[in-house]
């Protein structure tokens, strides 16, 4: 009996340490990441239509339009000439951003969208063929892509359909924040060559339940949404397991009085 109150008195001073320092690395982080948030733009110029209107300032000082997809690596296209099967097909972009087109040979369209590649190609062809009409349908998804991982329903890897992303659309695809999500304590990281990662706070609970689009910051390609724990549902997991073996000894006891009557 008393080396099983020593159990429990261990368990319990292991439960006050173990909240303690959750409550120690939430502040710290939450510190840390104040310092490096980012004025998000006014709410104003996030109207009902937010997939034309949601373009956010780069450094060199262009917008990018959300709905606007530049093709790159892995992506694969399907190019079709009128009247001429001979210049149709399928094409994959290599990692060079290049697609082997036939009779020309490499063609560079990192970078272009669908009406600039038609063009090209058009311009290309048009030694070969009068007037020729060119049309380009993009099959395959794969140069861009996101991450959102914690507290989701799917976390992972997530491509994209345009150069940028909503957060609330990324998380939709992720399956929305589990009950053991912390989604006033979200941050977004979008990674740096140096070194020095950009970290913006997002309040998920704000966006998802307030409809506040102030929080509905456009990712671009190679951001993670990290979804926290929550401090309780940390303390919960930790329990579980110093708590199994109680359990199963508890069940074993009662196993064994049962065999002896």
């Amino acid at each position: 009996m008393k080396r099983g109150y020593n159990f429990l008195y261990l368990v319990a001073v292991s439960i006050l340490v173990f909240t303690g320092i959750c409550w120690a690395e939430d502040a710290g982080s939450q510190s840390n990441t104040e310092l490096t948030e980012i004025n998000l733009p006014d709410a104003t110029q996030q109207n009902s239509q937010p997939k034309l209107d949601l373009a956010e300032p780069l450094s060199e000082g262009k917008y990018v339009d959300p709905v606007r997809y530049t093709l790159g690596p892995d992506d694969v296209v399907e190019i079709t000439v009128m009247r001429h099967p001979e210049f149709s097909g399928v094409y994959p972009i290599n990692l060079e951003g290049k697609i082997q087109y036939k009779f020309i040979g490499d063609i560079d369209v990192s970078g272009l969208t669908k009406k600039k590649l038609e063009a090209k190609i058009k311009n290309i062809i048009s030694r070969f063929v009068i007037n020729p009409e060119v049309n380009v349908t993009i099959l395959e998804y794969k140069s861009k892509v996101i991450y959102v991982v914690g507290e989701v329903g799917r976390p992972g890897k997530y491509y994209m359909r345009a150069d940028s992303i909503p957060v609330r659309e990324a998380v939709v695809a992720a399956g929305l924040p589990t009950l053991a999500a912390a989604m006033r304590r979200c941050r977004l990281i979008t990674p740096a060559e140096d070194g020095k990662a950009k970290i913006r706070n997002v309040d998920l609970y704000a966006l998802l339940y307030g409809g506040n689009l102030k929080q509905n910051i456009q990712m671009h390609p190679g951001d993670v949404l990290y979804v926290p724990a929550t401090i309780m549902a940390k303390v919960v997991r930790v329990i579980n397991p110093v708590t199994a073996p109680i359990s199963s000894l508890n069940s074993g006891e009662n196993a064994a009085q049962t065999l002896a009557r």
